[in-house]
């Protein structure tokens, strides 16, 4: 039996704010092309929230090859499971909001189809510039400067703070009560160049334990943690700490309520949305160091990226050539997102005397909104 299409319905077609019906007669035809991650789907979301526009879901299920398989980057809908997704043809839209490798190409298959006429803004890594509206680089890539490209200090992750308030209630009883300072310990995994394994998720524990003496510490695995990783953790445990091992759909998860009620918090480097999220909660933060591990290829791969780094003078000719064509995707360094949350003191080094209370990071969601709004603006 096969499943049926999901299209989500027009968004805030009565809020419109921030338009001079001057300058525009009516809002863009908006789609939010949406993959299956659920943080890259939030950004997404953001940025439409900002504008006010009305917009159209467009959910994209993926033929299961490619769901952690990635196909290589240009403008096709081969790799998506049209039977399953929304529908994707006309009237065609005015703008597509996207974020990550295959909406994006899915996006680039929809301004085809429609003659060029949608205009696409892609969040995160951008590829194929050249045929974008907009590009909105986040700090952990190294995209180069260009007039459709719009830099961030910080990605557009941030908690719903509807859901931390709900979840501090709920968990008044099981975390408000524990012994103070409360320290949430968020536990990502694995992900290259990092390994999180039996012996970094040790360091983490004794790091941790030294820097915070006493009161709780609370460890929270997730998605990506290893069975291995959870059995150190497991065994290793003291009288008090707790652990919550990660399981799907689980409505006791304890993140919400760890970001609501900590006193501090430590991450995993491996995770931008765990940094980004507890950043934006302002509390006292410090970011575990994962160890890296390069293979001979990756290492390769990083000095071909340094020969051709985009945000350098250097290698010129072949690196537009590779990346126009879509060829090469844009170097990703997460320790960009570390030094970027130290620069401005909103974290430091698991190890080091942990920063005081902040106001945590910016939202540039509005800004972002606003570079849209003038691709579609003469005024």
């Amino acid at each position: 039996m096969r499943a049926r299409r999901t299209e989500t319905p027009m968004s805030n077609s009565d809020n419109v704010s921030g338009l001079d019906p001057q300058c525009i007669n009516a809002p863009p035809r908006t789609w939010l092309m949406l993959g299956g991650k659920l943080g890259d789907n939030a950004q997404a979301e953001l940025v439409a929230e900002s504008l006010g526009w009305p917009y159209q879901r467009k959910n994209l299920v993926f033929l299961e090859k490619y769901q952690t398989g990635k196909p290589r980057f240009r403008p096709t809908l081969r790799h998506v499971d049209l039977a399953r997704s929304s529908r994707l043809g006309a009237p065609w839209p005015d703008l597509i909001i996207t974020i990550g490798r295959r909406p994006s190409m899915a996006a680039l298959a929809v301004r085809k189809r429609s003659g060029g006429h949608s205009r696409i803004v892609v969040i995160g890594r951008p590829r194929l510039l050249s045929e974008l509206a907009l590009g909105v680089a986040t700090p952990q890539y190294s995209v180069p400067q260009a007039s459709n490209v719009m830099h961030l200090d910080f990605p557009l992750m941030r908690p719903d703070q509807s859901r931390i308030d709900k979840a501090r209630d709920a968990t008044n009883a099981s975390l408000g009560r524990l012994p103070r300072p409360l320290t949430a310990v968020l536990v990502g995994g694995s992900t290259s160049p990092y390994v999180l394994d039996a012996g970094a998720a040790t360091r983490l524990l004794s790091a941790a334990r030294q820097a915070c003496p006493d009161g709780t510490i609370y460890l929270s695995t997730s998605r990506r943690t290893s069975k291995e990783v959870v059995e150190r953790l497991a065994d290793d445990l003291q009288p008090r700490e707790r652990l919550y091992v990660w399981r799907p759909d689980d409505p006791e998860n304890p993140y919400l309520g760890l970001l609501a009620h900590a006193d501090r918090i430590i991450v995993t480097c491996d995770s931008v949305s765990m940094m980004i999220e507890a950043a934006r909660m302002g509390k006292p933060l410090a970011i575990f160091e994962v160890p890296a591990r390069f293979t001979v290829i990756q290492k390769l791969r990083r000095a071909f990226a340094r020969l051709l780094d985009p945000t350098k003078n250097r290698g010129a000719g072949i690196r537009h050539w590779l990346y126009a064509r879509g060829l090469l995707s844009y170097p990703r360094d997460l320790g960009r997102m570390e030094r970027a949350l130290a620069a401005r003191d909103k974290a430091v080094t698991l190890g080091q005397p942990f920063p005081p209370a902040h106001d945590g990071v910016p939202d540039e969601s509005a800004a972002v909104a606003a570079r849209i709004r003038a691709l579609f603006d003469p005024c």
